[in-house]
C-alpha cells in the first residue's frame, strides 16, 4: 500500500449514495435502523431507570444519531477536522455510556466508529479512532483476548471491504460520467459536422447558380443600355431563366441528398452531360454505394468542371471518366480545348478552389491544369 493510499480520501462518488441499487439502499438503511433500534432498546430496557433517566437516555441516543449524520456529511465533503471532531465525540459518547452503565450502546458506538472511520476517512486518520474504539471494546466486552482480537480484526476488515466496494462503485460512476460526456461531445461534433456539410451544399449550389444568373442579367442590362436588338437581350434573359431553373433543380437534388434520397452517381453524371455538354461518360471498377460526402464531392466537381468547359472551351469534346478503386474513387474530366466563350470571364475563380478544399476535408486531392491541348480536372477521394 503506497503512502498516497494511506492519506487519500475515498472519492465523493464512493461516499455518496449515487449509483446504489434499490436493494443495496434498503440493506444499508436496514443496517442503520437495526443499529439505532439496538441503541434505543438497550437505553430503555435497563432495569431501575425512572422516567427522567429514560428520557435522558433517549436524548443521548438521538444525539448519537445526529453526530453520525454529521460525520457522514463532513466525510462526504472531505472536511478532515470536522470529521475527526465528530468521530471523537462518538468515541467519547461510548466511554460516557460505559461509565453510566449503558454497556451495549457503548459497544455499538465503538463498533460503528471503527467501521465508519476505516470506510469513510483517510486510513492514516482512521487508525487512532479505530485503536481507541477497539481498546474500549476489548476492555468492556467481557470476552477473551483472542476473541476480542478476532472481532476487532473483523470490524476493521468489514470497514475496509466496504471502502473498496465504495471506491469501485465510485470509479464506475466516474467512467460512466466520462462516457456520457464523450457521447455528448461526439453528438455535438457530429451535429456541427452535419451543419457544415449542409452549409457547403447550399453554398455550392446557390453560389454556382446565382453567379451564372448574375452574369446573364448583367449582360442583358448592358445590351439594353446600348440599344442592342431585342433578340440578343431575350437570349440573355432566357439564359438567366435557364440558370435559375437549373439552380432550382440542383437545390432540390441537394436537399434529396441530405435526406438520403440520392440518385446513383453514374445516372447523375449522364444527366449532367445530357443537359448541354457534348461529353462521353465512362465508368470502370466495381460499382458500390458511396458515403454521402464522397458522392456529393464527385457531383459538385463534375458540375464545376463541365461548367468551366462550357465557359472556356465551348464545343470542345469532353471526356468524363469515373473509376472505382479499392479504397477510393477517382473522377477525371478532360476537354480537348477551344476558343473561350462569352462567359469565360464570369465567376470569381472560387469554384475549383472550393472543390479543392472540399476534397482536402475528405482526405482526398484535386488537381486542375492544362492537359495536352485542353484542360483536365482530376478528383480522388477515399470511399
Amino acid at each position: 500500500m503506497t503512502a498516497n493510499a494511506w492519506t487519500r480520501w475515498p472519492s465523493r462518488e464512493a461516499l455518496s449514495r449515487t449509483g446504489l441499487t434499490r436493494a443495496r439502499r434498503l440493506l444499508a438503511g436496514g443496517m442503520r435502523a437495526i443499529a439505532f433500534g439496538i441503541l434505543v432498546w438497550s437505553a430503555t430496557a435497563r432495569q431501575g431507570l425512572n422516567g427522567w433517566q429514560t428520557a435522558l437516555a433517549l436524548v443521548g441516543v438521538c444525539c448519537c444519531g445526529a453526530v453520525v449524520w454529521g460525520a457522514f456529511r463532513t466525510t462526504l465533503e472531505h472536511r478532515l477536522w470536522p470529521s475527526m471532531g465528530l468521530l471523537t465525540v462518538l468515541v467519547g459518547m461510548g466511554w460516557v455510556a460505559e461509565q453510566t452503565g449503558f454497556r451495549v450502546p457503548a459497544l455499538v458506538l465503538w463498533c460503528g466508529c471503527v467501521v465508519t472511520a476505516v470506510e469513510r476517512t483517510p486510513l492514516v486518520a482512521a487508525l487512532p479512532f479505530s485503536a481507541l474504539s477497539l481498546t474500549g471494546f476489548g476492555l468492556y466486552n467481557g470476552d477473551t483476548g483472542m476473541t476480542n482480537v478476532l472481532i476487532g480484526a473483523g470490524m476493521v476488515l468489514a470497514g475496509y471491504v466496504l471502502r473498496l466496494d465504495a471506491e469501485a462503485r465510485g470509479s464506475a460512476q466516474r467512467l460512466l460520467a466520462q462516457e456520457r460526456a464523450a457521447r455528448k461531445a461526439e453528438g455535438e461534433s457530429a451535429a456541427l459536422a452535419e451543419r457544415a456539410r449542409i452549409a457547403r451544399e447550399i453554398h455550392d449550389v446557390l453560389a454556382h447558380s446565382l453567379s451564372a444568373q448574375l452574369v446573364h442579367l448583367e449582360a442583358a442590362r448592358l445590351l439594353i443600355e446600348r440599344g442592342a436588338p431585342r433578340e440578343q437581350i431575350l437570349e440573355r434573359v432566357v439564359g438567366a431563366r435557364r440558370m435559375a431553373r437549373d439552380g432550382l433543380a440542383e437545390t432540390r437534388q441537394a436537399l434529396s441528398a441530405l435526406r438520403g434520397e440520392i440518385s446513383p452517381l453514374e445516372d447523375f453524371l449522364r444527366e449532367l452531360v445530357s443537359a448541354g455538354t457534348a461529353a462521353e461518360v465512362t465508368v470502370t471498377g466495381d460499382r458500390r454505394p458511396l458515403p454521402a460526402e464522397a458522392s456529393q464531392a464527385v457531383r459538385r466537381v463534375a458540375q464545376e468542371a463541365l461548367t468551366n468547359a462550357r465557359k472556356h472551351a465551348p464545343g470542345a469534346k469532353v471526356a468524363v471518366h469515373l473509376s472505382y478503386g479499392k479504397d477510393d474513387i477517382t473522377l477525371a474530366v478532360k476537354d480537348s480545348g477551344g476558343t473561350p466563350g462569352e462567359l469565360a470571364g464570369s465567376g470569381g475563380g472560387y469554384g475549383l478552389r472550393g472543390m479543392k478544399e472540399r476534397a482536402e476535408l475528405l482526405g482526398g486531392t484535386l488537381a486542375a491544369g492544362p492537359y495536352e491541348e485542353g484542360f483536365a480536372v482530376t478528383l480522388k477521394v477515399p470511399a
